[in-house]
């Protein structure tokens, strides 16, 4: 796995090879699978295979060229409504139940939620040879440009007022093979025991 981690890039031109619908379906089904707070799922995934709507996700997108020029897109969504359930659980310390944090707690805790599968993917995703790229600079409620964009976005995919367009995966296979360049900083520079300084 470590392995993969280091292999995976951010890829952003794309070949006209066609991802399997089989390799698709691993992918999402690594998304659905990834670990949730209290079991919420506060998250949806939409495939995105046609190039209508790719062009018009990257028209969203402040126009990247790679939203539309990917093979496939998966359009995460952040879905705050997940947790009404969980506000009527036993559970009644907001500490332990992000559901009785309130409207700004909520938005807080779904937004980091969708993170897991995200990155569950895009790691499905080059373990079957597929390239990947995370868009985050796009029009939402949390970044506030593109609104009228968005709002025409929001009802072409079927959105509701309780759920945030958070993220976009762009999936295909790599145009051009180049070499991993993935600049870090140094372990000891983030990584430490016990406390800020110490090293491990």
């Amino acid at each position: 796995m470590l392995d993969l981690i280091k292999s995976r890039k951010s890829v952003r031109k794309y070949s006209d090879k066609h991802i399997p619908d089989e390799d698709l379906r691993k992918i999402l089904e690594a998304g659905r699978l990834a670990p949730s707070w209290m079991n919420v799922q506060s998250w949806k995934f939409i495939l995105i295979k046609s190039q209508e709507n790719k062009d018009l996700l990257s028209e969203l997108s402040i126009g990247q060229a790679h939203v539309k020029n990917a093979d496939a897109l998966i359009v995460c969504i952040a879905d705050t409504e997940a947790w009404e359930e969980a506000k009527i659980t036993h559970i009644k310390n907001p500490a332990l139940n992000p559901a009785l944090q309130g409207e700004n707690g909520i938005l807080i805790r779904t937004m980091e939620q969708v993170i897991y599968p995200i990155s569950y993917m895009m790691l499905e995703a080059e373990s079957l040879g597929v390239k990947s790229c995370i868009i985050g600079a796009l029009g939402n409620e949390i970044t506030g440009i593109e609104q009228e964009k968005y709002k025409e976005v929001k009802t072409k995919l079927g959105l509701n007022k309780n759920q945030i367009l958070s993220t976009i995966i762009t999936l295909g296979y790599e145009a051009e093979q180049s070499e991993t360049n993935k600049t870090r900083k140094d372990f000891d520079n983030v990584i430490f025991l016990e406390k800020i300084g110490n090293k491990f």
